[in-house]
C-alpha cells in the first residue's frame, strides 16, 4: 500500500475518528441552520442550507488537511453562520495538531469571516463592534486551548520518553555491572586453575623425567598432585557458585576467599612441587591490611609463581614484599629466563589481567626484562592507614 492509497483510504480507526467528529459537528451545524432560518429572508434559507452541507462536507478536510479546511471554513462563515461550528473547529483542531504560526492564521481567515458576516448579516441585538470583538474572543480561547493542549501532549510525551531513557539506561548499567562481573570471574578463573594445573605439570614432570627418585620423592610429588588436584576442584566449584550467582539478579560481591595471609601456603605449595623461591617479607606476621588489596596482592603472587613455573621452570624464583601503612604495599618478583622460555616485554593475558585488578585497587603493575636476561614483576597497591 503507497502513500496515496493511505491519503485515500485512512485506517478504521481514523475513519471512525472522522465519522464521529462529522455527526457531532453535524448536531451544532443543525442548531445554527435552525437558528438562522427563523431570522432569515425565504431566499436565505436555500442558501444556508447549501451552506450547511458545504461545511459538513469541509470536516473530514479539516481533519485530513487542517489548513486547506480551514481557510475554506473561514471563507464559509463570511457567507453564513451555519460554518461557525466547522471553522471554530478547525482552529481547535490545528492548534492542537499544528504549529502556532498555522492555527493563528486560520483563527485570523475565521475572524475576517465573522467580520464579514456581521457586516452584511447583522444582529439587530448586537452591535457590530461587539459582535466582531465577542468572536475574535471566542477564537482566541479555541486558539488558546489547542496551543495549551499541543504543550502539554508535548510534555506528557517527553516525560514518557525521559522515563523511558531512564530504564534503558539502568537496564544498561545493570548489564555493565552482570559483564563486569563475570570478567573478574574469569579473571579468578584463570588464576585459580592457572596456579593449580601448572603445579600438577611441574610435579608430573618431576616424576616423569626422575623415574629413579627416590620412593619418598615420588610420593612426595605424588602427594602434590592429589593435594593440587583437590583444591583445583575446591576453587573451581567456587568459582562457578560465583558464576551461578552472577547470573542471579543480585549477585554475591564475595570473592574467592585467598588474601595475603594465605601467601605462605601458596609457596609451600610452589615448593613442594619443586619451585625454588626465595621469600623476602619484611613484613613478618600476618597484618591488618584491607581484602581488597590483600586478595589482589595475592593474585599478584600466584600469576607471578606461575609464569615462572610456565616460562623458566627450574629457574629459582624472588619474592620480595615490603611497605606500610600510608606508603603502599609493594610486591617484587623476579626470575631468570631460559633461551626458550618466550619470556619478552609483551604482556601476557595474565599480565594483563593483573594490571586491571590493580587498577581497580588504584594500584599498579609493571614488569620488563633486563640487560641480563632476567624477568621483573612489581607492583604497588594503596594501603590506607
Amino acid at each position: 500500500m503507497n502513500a496515496a492509497t493511505c491519503e485515500v483510504e485512512p485506517p478504521r480507526t481514523w475513519r471512525s475518528v472522522v465519522v464521529v467528529t462529522t455527526v457531532a459537528i453535524g448536531v451544532l451545524v443543525a442548531t445554527m441552520l435552525w437558528s438562522a432560518t427563523r431570522s432569515s429572508s425565504a431566499g436565505l434559507v436555500g442558501v444556508d442550507v447549501a451552506l450547511a452541507v458545504a461545511a459538513l462536507a469541509l470536516v473530514p478536510v479539516a481533519i485530513r488537511r487542517p489548513r486547506i479546511g480551514g481557510v475554506l471554513a473561514g471563507v464559509l462563515v463570511a457567507l453564513s453562520p451555519v460554518a461557525t461550528p466547522v471553522a471554530s473547529f478547525a482552529v481547535l483542531f490545528i492548534a492542537r495538531n499544528r504549529p502556532f504560526r498555522q492555527a493563528a492564521a486560520v483563527a485570523v481567515v475565521g475572524v475576517a469571516g465573522e467580520a464579514v458576516q456581521a457586516f452584511w448579516r447583522p444582529v439587530p441585538s448586537l452591535p457590530y463592534g461587539w459582535r466582531l470583538v465577542l468572536m475574535t474572543v471566542a477564537y482566541a480561547a479555541l486558539l488558546g486551548w489547542g496551543t495549551w493542549a499541543q504543550a502539554r501532549s508535548a510534555l506528557l510525551a517527553a516525560l514518557r520518553d525521559r522515563a523511558r531513557r531512564a530504564e534503558q539506561e539502568q537496564e544498561r548499567r545493570v548489564d555493565e555491572a552482570r559483564a563486569a562481573e563475570r570478567n573478574r570471574i574469569a579473571r579468578e578463573m584463570h588464576d585459580v586453575l592457572a596456579h593449580r594445573l601448572s603445579l600438577l605439570a611441574a610435579a608430573a614432570g618431576a616424576m616423569e623425567y626422575r623415574p629413579d627418585a627416590p620412593p619418598e620423592r615420588l610420593s612426595a610429588a605424588a602427594g602434590v598432585i592429589r593435594a593440587s588436584a583437590h583444591h583445583a576442584l575446591d576453587e573451581l566449584r567456587e568459582v562457578i557458585t560465583l558464576l551461578r550467582s552472577a547470573d542471579a539478579e543480585s549477585p554475591t560481591d564475595a570473592p574467592p576467599g585467598q588474601t595475603l595471609a594465605d601467601l605462605p601456603r601458596l609457596v609451600d605449595e610452589a615448593r613442594a612441587a619443586g619451585q625454588q623461591i626465595e621469600v623476602d617479607d619484611p613484613l613478618g606476621p600476618p597484618v591488618e591490611i584491607p581484602p581488597t588489596v590483600g586478595r589482589t596482592a595475592y593474585r599478584i603472587a600466584q600469576e607471578a609463581l606461575t609464569n615462572a613455573r610456565k616460562h623458566a621452570a627450574g629457574q629459582p624464583v624472588r619474592l620480595v614484599l615490603g611497605g606500610a601503612p600510608g606508603s603502599g604495599l609493594s610486591i617484587a618478583v623476579s626470575n631468570p629466563t631460559t633461551p626458550d622460555s618466550g619470556a619478552t616485554g609483551n604482556a601476557g593475558t595474565g599480565l594483563i589481567g593483573l594490571a586491571e585488578r590493580a587498577a581497580l585497587t588504584g594500584g599498579r603493575v609493571a614488569h620488563h626484562v633486563d640487560a641480563a636476561g632476567r624477568f621483573h614483576l612489581t607492583a604497588w597497591l594503596p594501603w590506607p592507614t
